[in-house]
């Protein structure tokens, strides 16, 4: 929630779903023995103090990061900020990317201690990271200068905008939102993620062939396989499918091939090829669209209420002034707690059809719950989350949910029709 509308737009981009509960009693395939459902497990002491604590921090920073707008708001130090730059820009665009550099700049330091505490400490104490701090602080300037220059490269054209229509900049900017979030999604894992991270070839050949096939039976030609050193940052896992054309990979963090088995790997490679083949990013990206057009029409609505009765402590009178920015993040903020039910819904819907792609691909339900299993242990996780938790955090449905779901979908074990079966490739099959 650091950028408002912004990060509505971001969250609605991350691809998720939920299910029903319960295990199916069923006859065993003639040609596979009965394997035993797998159980939930219980969370640790360590993972409820872990969640209890989250949902702590999380209303923390989210007054943390409130009282930050305000300050900028209601002190005019957002005002003299744009004061300053304009002295120092003079012309309109430099004036806006001075001003948008200082503001920055305030706000990073602003939120550090939080952010060190949240993202160093925390993970550290619960056993999570290694990682040093040099790294940590590294990559923290990193993201800042990336959403810096990102910043000053988009959000001029809003503000142009508003000067130039003030009735209607919201219609404008919501439409050409469309390209630039496309651009964004498509960017982000190809050029950015590498300034993190080493890219490398996968060390493990045999499972790279695996892999392959596996993409090959999804109809994902192409596509080079890549390893991240992910070690070097955290002890979690993850995995991802993305890119067009010539731009397609598939990249496994070094700590998913170092705590999970071939067949746990082939499942969570058969769900993030689900995302792809599914098409989760093109509909992540329209559901974006519309949630920014919604939006921004609502900033627009309620700033032209709050800016007349407020423009004496505002330090502006109007929404195309740069000082303004701040009350556009904490109008944004505002509205994305109310959209995050629906966003959240969304996204878990989207996973859990990757899920349910996955399963079907490989058709090892036993590989499929175990990989949950672990990831429950490795990320110190809440099987069974409260539910305001679940409305507005989770993103992915309950690993609880997903081992019951892995546990009974098996179609093809009583020769029914696969939901994504005429997707498969069938020149790939033993």
């Amino acid at each position: 929630m650091r950028f408002g509308i912004l990060a509505i737009a971001g969250l609605a981009l991350l691809m998720t779903g939920s299910f029903n509960r319960g295990w199916a009693d069923e006859k065993a395939s003639p040609l596979k023995p009965a394997v035993a459902p797998v159980e939930v497990p219980d969370p640790s002491a360590k993972a409820l103090a872990y969640y209890n604590s989250g949902i702590v921090l999380w209303w923390i920073s989210l007054l943390w990061q409130l009282a930050i707008l305000c300050l900028f708001l209601f002190t005019g130090l957002s005002s003299w900020i744009r004061l300053l730059a304009r002295r120092i820009g003079r012309k309109w665009f430099f004036t806006f990317a001075i001003y948008f550099l200082i503001f920055s700049v305030v706000d990073y330091l602003l939120y550090l201690p939080l952010g060190y505490y949240l993202g160093f400490v925390r993970s550290h104490s619960y056993g999570l990271s290694d990682q040093a701090f040099s790294k940590w602080l590294g990559d923290s300037l990193k993201a800042w200068m990336i959403s810096l220059v990102v910043g000053v490269m988009f959000l001029w054209v809003p503000y142009f905008l508003m000067n130039k229509s003030p009735k209607r900049w919201w219609i404008y900017t919501g439409i050409l939102a469309a390209p630039v979030i496309l651009f964004l999604v498509l960017v982000e894992p190809i050029w950015v993620e590498p300034l993190f991270n080493d890219f490398s070839e996968m060390k493990n050949k045999q499972l790279e062939t695996k892999i392959l096939a596996l993409a090959g039976r999804a109809g994902i030609d192409g596509a080079p396989v890549f390893e991240v050193n992910k070690s070097t940052d955290t002890k979690t896992v993850n995995a991802y499918v993305t890119g067009l054309g010539n731009t397609k990979r598939i990249v496994l963090w070094d700590t998913l091939l170092n705590k999970l088995d071939e067949k746990e790997i082939l499942f969570v490679m058969g769900h993030e090829m689900g995302h792809y083949v599914l098409n989760h990013v093109l509909q992540g990206v329209l559901f974006a669209v519309a949630l920014v057009f919604v939006g921004l029409y609502l900033i627009d609505r309620i700033t032209r209420m709050i800016i007349p009765r407020c423009r004496g402590r505002l330090g502006f009178d109007r929404l195309g002034d740069f000082a303004s920015w701040p009350l556009i993040l904490l109008v944004g903020n505002a509205l994305y707690l109310l959209a995050a039910p629906g966003i959240m819904t969304f996204s878990r819907h989207l996973e859990h059809e990757a899920d349910r792609f996955g399963l079907e691909i490989t058709q090892d339900n036993h590989a499929a719950a175990m990989s949950f299993v672990k990831l429950l242990d490795i990320n110190l996780g809440n099987p069974r989350p409260g539910l305001l938790y679940k409305l507005w955090h989770s993103s992915h449905p309950t690993l609880a949910e997903r081992i019951e779901f892995c546990n009974q979908y098996k179609p093809w074990q009583h020769g029914e029709r696969l939901k994504y079966g005429d997707r498969f490739q069938k020149q790939y099959e033993d």
